[in-house]
């Protein structure tokens, strides 16, 4: 049986204690907000330690928050073997995202952070391959952006908004 949320959070905050930004317990899918800088390290630890064994990242998420001026990037984890889960997050400049590729931690990371690279504009430090997934390779702009203005044409097709 696997760790409650609280015992997986306190785990996290003895090991990285200057890293945990802040920890969100209620709702129903409670959090830990890291530092971007820590973010590899703690997913390492969160993938090897017998206690955590967090070895599905089963999704990455970007949300735009233009009132804050900040990119949240959001990680899913769950272990299979025992059966809990872990959300973690991370807050990135507005005008500057950029975070660390944790590819090598997770291969399911590849594709999930070309989405979020794609529809969000963040930039995954040392991914092998951060191109465009979902749009064209020469669309301008990220979908998911507040400020996003959906372009009149592409290539004189006119783009019908629904």
């Amino acid at each position: 049986m696997g760790l409650t949320r609280e015992e997986t959070h306190n785990t996290i905050k003895e090991q990285f204690s200057d890293s945990v930004v802040r920890e969100e317990l209620g709702g129903p899918d409670p959090f830990l907000v890291i530092r971007g800088d820590a973010l590899e390290a703690i997913a390492y630890f969160c993938r090897d330690d017998g206690r955590l064994e967090f070895d599905l990242l089963s999704c990455i998420s970007g949300v735009d928050y233009p009132d804050r001026n900040v990119i949240e990037v959001i990680y899913c984890l769950d272990s299979t073997s025992l059966g809990h889960r872990l959300i973690l997050k991370v807050e990135l400049p507005r005008d500057e995202p950029t975070v660390a590729t944790v590819e090598s931690v997770w291969r399911t990371a590849d594709w999930h952070e070309r989405e979020t690279f794609d529809l969000v504009g963040v930039d995954f430090a040392g991914h092998h391959n951060l191109v465009r997934i979902l749009c064209a390779e020469d669309w301008e702009g990220h979908p998911l952006r507040k400020d996003y203005v959906i372009p009149e044409t592409y290539h004189g097709i006119k783009n019908v908004i629904y």
